[in-house]
């Protein structure tokens, strides 16, 4: 490895070493608050060096920078989910103070394996071979898995279990599909891929032959657990109900956007040439994520749960940008698709941090994550029953909240590629996924609280809730200042 590979992964170098400084001080240090405040003062070094990569690249003619043999791409569109997965990281790490005190012996522990999570998370999104890519996405998983059990509960214990089998077995499929490309492009490297299927082999057949067939499925299905799609969805709920809430923000938004950011790389570079093929497959598993996860939605009496079937639909709708790849023919180069989903994935990063943040509070006062129990909270908690009935109506997609814009450019770009029958189904969706977000509303505010006690909170997790909050805000009234970026970083992936 040379000095310049280094430089292009002093981000994720930094990012490790700063896991196992605060694992280190646990084992120092009496007073555990400080352990929080070095996480989070200690993400300005990586966020420092991908701002220096930035500017690097963008003084490159061909916008990106090379390295680790190839396998590692360094361009705006990497440097997008770098700059995401930290903020999400920031934020998760400072409204998780209150809650970690509650893990004296493990606090150390349950912070640096967040911030070894986000590493494979930075890593995946600049990875342009599928080796390299699958050592990522096990960086990525196994962390999460160990912090799925840290409540050490049966309930935490059996979700552990289950993260650890399913995922265990998507990386197997994942691995089949790898072994199957390769066997027929005889290169594990995108860009080489893209040069061996840039013609269909056989064009009266889906993806050109039955290898490549076989294994783009097996591929999606490894992926489509990371994402949480249809069919590959069944461990959510309950690694949702089971795990530390703040891994489950986390885990919601953060997992999420390194999986589509490794989805948008692997079909846009390696199989552009299929994309009419892949364009329909992700359509219909978007068309059936929304649907059946906003109707099972429906029916949960436990608010964890009830989020883990919304962010089901939710990765439906940001299928929709996977899907929507047409328009970039028919205008031009123009990466509405893929711009889409990245505006979509930032507001949705915000607006769920924001509803997990303000359940961390209430459920840490009362005990309980039963949506009948947060009846009330409109008068014992107004703030925080305000903050989580503003990102609730954002999941809805009403304005002026993030989600409302980043539909509206999803089913946009989707009528632009002739899917029209999709952003229907989307829009259908949103309707009927209003019944259950407004349903928990109506619980904080319509009906009579059971004790008059406010529910307090630490001033670091009311500065994380109040950031979050402002973001899907702002993106909502300004969506300006979100797209400028996602423009800009979804062009890398254009030809």
């Amino acid at each position: 490895m040379t000095g310049h590979d280094v430089y292009l992964l002093s981000p994720e170098i930094s990012l490790v070493g700063l896991a196992l400084l605060v694992m280190a001080l646990d084992l120092f240090v009496e007073r555990k608050g400080i352990l929080p405040l070095v996480a989070v003062v200690g993400l300005a070094l990586p966020v420092a060096l991908s701002i220096v990569l930035w500017n690097d690249v963008h003084s490159e003619v061909d916008g990106e920078l090379v390295g680790v043999f190839g396998a590692l791409t360094v361009d705006k569109f990497a440097l997008f989910f770098k700059f995401l997965v930290l903020g999400i990281s920031a934020l998760v790490l400072t409204a998780s103070v209150d809650y970690a005190r509650r893990l004296p012996r493990l606090q150390g522990e349950f912070l640096g394996l967040i911030l070894l999570s986000a590493t494979g998370m930075m890593l995946l999104a600049a990875t342009t071979e599928l080796i390299t890519i699958y050592v990522s996405l096990e960086l990525t998983a196994l962390p999460l898995i160990a912090l799925s059990t840290f409540l050490m509960t049966p309930r935490s214990s059996e979700a552990g279990l289950k993260f650890l089998v399913l995922s265990g077995i998507s990386s197997a499929l994942l691995l089949y599909g790898i072994v199957l490309v390769y066997g027929l492009a005889g290169s594990t490297y995108l860009v080489d891929i893209a040069e061996v299927v840039k013609e269909p082999l056989d064009p009266d057949l889906a993806f050109g032959s039955y290898a490549l067939l076989v294994g783009i499925i097996l591929i999606v299905a490894g992926f489509g657990f990371k994402i949480s799609s249809v069919p590959f969805h069944m461990w959510v709920p309950d690694v949702y109900e089971g795990a530390p809430t703040p891994v489950v923000a986390f885990l919601s938004v953060a997992s999420k956007a390194a999986g589509f950011a490794i989805l948008l790389r692997v079909f846009y570079v390696a199989f552009p040439a299929l994309e009419v093929d892949w364009a329909l497959l992700f359509a219909v598993l978007a068309a059936i994520s929304m649907t059946l996860g906003n109707l099972v939605a429906m029916v949960q009496s436990n608010i964890k749960r009830l989020l883990g079937y919304s962010t089901i639909a939710h990765a439906g709708y940001m299928m929709v940008g996977l899907a929507a790849v047409a328009s970039r023919i028919e205008n031009g180069g123009d990466a509405a698709g893929p711009s889409s989903l990245l505006f979509y994935l930032g507001a949705y990063a915000a607006t769920n941090l924001t509803a997990f943040f303000a359940i961390i509070a209430i459920s840490n006062k009362i005990g309980s994550h039963k949506i009948d129990d947060f009846a009330g909270m409109g008068r014992r908690a107004p703030v925080l029953a305000g903050v989580l009935g503003l990102a609730l109506i954002s999941l809805i997609g009403i304005p002026p909240t993030g989600l409302f814009i980043g539909k509206i450019f999803l089913f946009t770009a989707a009528v632009q590629s002739d899917l029209v029958w999709l952003a229907l189904v989307g829009v259908v969706n949103s309707v009927l996924s209003a019944y259950y977000y407004l349903r928990v509303v109506r619980v904080m505010y319509m009906t009579e609280p059971t004790s008059e006690e406010k529910v307090p909170s630490s001033v670091p997790f009311r500065l994380a809730l109040a950031v979050s909050a402002l973001a899907v805000l702002v993106i909502g009234v300004a969506p300006r200042l979100l797209t400028w970026v996602t423009d800009v970083a979804a062009l890398p992936l254009m030809p």
